[in-house]
């Protein structure tokens, strides 16, 4: 499915492109993945002259779940300091969080194709193995403590989502209490390999610069709008590109 996508990155940018056949959920369990993509990344970088490539010009670029990894990937070499830093990021539509999924682009875009709102938490507990039985109470957000709530109001809100993408039919949610049962089961959701926009200030104020691109008729546009305003509020330059006419997956 990549391989026409990857040969045109290549061609247009003359670039060396290594595409990552990392294993698949849910044969391999949640984090293989992102340690699959990891291994791939640090080998890289250690032997990037080998193929011909100046390693301090390696970018690391994923679209969907792919910009998922892309971003833990990103996060987990920030501290690396026997490796060349990245010399940046591209995220294509990326999934980031797991704390609200009624955002504005959940409730405007829930039944586009071919990210439907219920696919989204359907194949995002499918991949860290939880139960599918708590996703209604997921929507209503009970599965956020009042410690994570409190904690993470600051990076993921609809307070933070630009006016613009809000009048396109878009409703405060109600707040529910949250249920230890369910806060307990979810566990694994908030791990930012998981959801990247919930990881530390101390290592988002390290990343690389930043190309994200969003589009309007997707469930995932505003994790990609929280996600920018995260990393700008740190200084990181990030580029944005966003598609008034795109869909997830339009790449």
């Amino acid at each position: 499915a990549y391989e026409r996508k990857c040969r045109y990155f290549c061609r247009k940018t003359n670039s060396v492109v290594v595409s990552v056949g990392y294993r698949l959920a849910p044969e391999h369990p949640f984090p293989a993945q992102f340690e699959d993509c990891l291994t791939a990344a640090i080998h890289f970088l250690r032997t990037a002259q080998d193929h011909g490539v100046d390693p301090s010009r390696v970018v690391i670029c994923g679209d969907s779940s792919g910009g998922t990894l892309t971003a833990a990937v990103a996060q987990a070499l920030v501290n690396r300091r026997d490796l060349p830093k990245l010399r940046a990021q591209i995220l294509i539509y990326p999934f980031l969080q797991c704390v609200d999924l009624n955002l504005p682009s959940y409730q405007q875009n829930k039944g586009v194709p071919i990210l439907l709102k219920e696919r989204t938490l359907v194949l995002g507990l499918k991949y860290v193995n939880v139960d599918l039985g708590i996703i209604e109470e997921v929507f209503k957000g009970c599965h956020v403590s009042e410690d994570r709530r409190l904690k993470y109001q600051k990076w993921v809100s609809p307070d933070y989502i630009p006016h613009e993408f809000k009048t396109r039919g878009y409703k405060p949610s109600p707040t529910y209490l949250p249920s230890k049962e369910v806060c307990e089961v979810s566990e694994p959701m908030f791990d930012p390999v998981f959801s990247p926009l919930l990881a530390e200030d101390s290592v988002i104020a390290q990343l690389p610069e930043t190309f994200i691109l969003t589009c309007e008729f997707d469930v995932l546009r505003d994790d990609g709008l929280l996600y920018k305003k995260r990393l700008e509020d740190h200084g990181i330059k990030v580029t944005w590109c966003h598609l008034q006419e795109g869909f997830h997956g339009t790449v």
